[in-house]
């Protein structure tokens, strides 16, 4: 590994890093690209995959697909990119071989977890660090222009804070410092917004074609960009409309009926989807407890607990 520091004279400023990719998923990829532009140099990438390997040759042309044992031998900066479960046995795999060097910088990108998960690299003298985009990626280069003003989760010790924060600045986003134990929490807040949202929205588009309207996601597509632009502008609460929000159980139960007798194109009826409409809109009522009068209240109730 090159004997240059990491940390710039001014103590907060990663210098011009060799970094390596473990791996080539949608998010290592785009990562390293960001930091290539920024001015680091990938010295190698790890894919194996047919399609992690063609998100490699366009995002990151020309570097060299390496083993991981030779990536982690080369790199000054590691940037692990794995899937959640993969990443402890591989830090600690590397640490058994003892492959992790003194002053090495090692990022990991999962949401739920903290520096912790690296302690077997900070050992051998690593240098932990935890940054995790608050972004759903493609693997596509237009991810590039969406790590612009992203939020990024930054977790580390306290000495090497600012290298995380710089690192965050260079991919293009804007870190905020979370703590190690609040990470699982943050990060099934944004699960359950971001990939329950994908879940809802299929379940209603399948719904709509069942309903006999042809192109159901641009019939969607006014109302869901609305809702959503009200609920992060002017908070749940104040968003909310239809019949749970104006306590219409009448409509809700024509809902329920006309939801469980729709079938798909095979003929199966929309079982999910009645679960999930009923589910959340008990959800929905319990952010309204106490705004309905006590029978339209009870009236609800009685629709949505069978």
């Amino acid at each position: 590994m090159p004997e240059t520091s990491p940390i710039s004279s001014t103590g907060s400023r990663p210098g011009r890093l060799g970094v390596g990719i473990i791996s080539a998923g949608r998010v290592g990829a785009v990562l390293g690209s960001a930091l290539r532009a920024a001015g680091h140099q990938i010295i190698g990438v790890h894919a194996v995959s047919q399609a992690s390997r063609e998100r490699a040759d366009v995002l990151l042309p020309n570097a060299p697909l390496l083993d991981i044992e030779l990536i982690v031998e080369r790199a000054e900066l590691v940037l692990l990119a794995v899937p959640d479960d993969a990443l402890g046995p591989l830090v600690q795999g590397l640490a058994d071989l003892r492959r992790w060097q003194p002053g090495q910088l090692v990022v990991h990108t999962c949401g739920a977890k903290g520096v912790g998960i690296l302690k077997p690299a900070q050992a051998l003298g690593a240098i932990p660090l935890a940054i995790h985009p608050a972004m759903t990626f493609s693997g596509m280069s237009v991810d590039l222009a969406r790590l612009v003003g992203c939020p990024m989760a930054v977790t580390a010790p306290t000495i090497a804070l600012p290298i995380a924060q710089a690192l965050v600045v260079e991919l293009g986003g804007e870190p905020f410092v979370l703590e190690e134990a609040s990470r699982p929490a943050y990060h099934a807040a944004l699960a359950h917004g971001a990939n329950h949202l994908v879940t809802l929205v299929s379940q209603a588009v399948r719904a709509l074609q069942a309903a006999g309207v042809n192109d159901g996601a641009a019939t969607m597509r006014p109302l869901l960009t609305a809702a959503l632009d009200r609920t992060l502008r002017e908070g749940g609460d104040n968003a909310l409309t239809g019949p749970v929000a104006r306590g219409d159980a009448g409509t809700v139960a024509t809902h329920l009926a006309a939801l469980e007798a729709l079938r798909d194109e095979a003929g199966a009826p929309l079982s999910d989807v009645v679960e999930s409409y009923r589910a959340l809109a008990r959800a929905t009522l319990a952010r309204r407890e106490g705004c309905l009068p006590p029978e339209q209240t009870a009236a609800l109730h009685k629709v949505l607990d069978p």
